[in-house]
């Protein structure tokens, strides 16, 4: 009889685990999908942010310059190639100048351009990338403000003497924050000085500038 209700116990327990089985089904296994890579997506968006302008090499040791803070906003666009490289073409309106100590008193000098950078986009890792490229630089408008400490005065001008386009080169890097928003730091030198006015006090000088901006891609 033991033998025999043991062997009953083992059955229907046999047949519960079946039933309970066809009843809910297998079990799924839940797989984690891997983060879409959207490196080859193409895109375009804007950007924007702060700009620290000067400039270098004027080519006479008694004329100094220091900083002036501006800015610089536009459009983005990013054009996928062959991994790890892209090309990312911009126009970008941006302020440049600096400001300078004379012995009759302070000058600054302002200018207006619109940027196109043309350049390419290299990625190290996932989420990091460096830059670099060249850029064409269009003058739009000019102001020069000086004073004295008494008098102050300010003359905004673009005649032919001062507007020259030039080529700048760029290095810099990105930092992907997300799919759709990223932050960068450049830096831009002209390759080339701007040629002022021969009878202008102020020498040949080439402007330099870090750009920090955020940027929002549109995919």
């Amino acid at each position: 009889m033991k033998k025999i209700l043991f062997l009953a116990i083992c059955l229907f327990t046999a047949g519960t685990v079946c039933a309970q089985t066809y009843y809910y089904g297998p079990r799924r296994v839940h797989r984690r999908q891997p983060p879409k890579d959207d490196f080859y997506r193409p895109s375009i968006g804007i950007e924007g942010g702060p700009s620290i302008a000067n400039t270098v090499a004027s080519y006479n040791s008694s004329y100094s310059t220091s900083t002036i803070i501006g800015f610089h906003a536009g459009l983005t666009a990013n054009i996928p190639l062959i991994a790890p490289f892209s090309f990312e073409p911009e126009a970008l309106y941006s302020q440049q100048g600096y400001q300078a100590t004379t012995t009759d008193g302070e000058l600054t000098q302002r200018n207006n351009y619109i940027n196109v950078p043309l350049l390419a986009k290299f990625r190290l890792v996932r989420g990091f990338n460096f830059v670099f490229g060249p850029q064409l630089n269009f003058p739009i408008s000019s102001t020069t403000t000086f004073s004295n400490g008494f008098n102050t005065a300010s003359e905004s001008y673009y005649t032919d003497s001062y507007n020259k386009s030039s080529v700048a080169g760029v290095v810099g890097f990105s930092i992907d924050l997300n799919p759709n928003v990223y932050i960068h730091a450049r830096y831009i030198i002209d390759l080339d000085s701007n040629t002022q006015d021969p009878n202008s006090p102020l020498p040949d000088y080439r402007n330099q500038v870090w750009q920090f901006g955020l940027g929002i891609r549109f995919q």
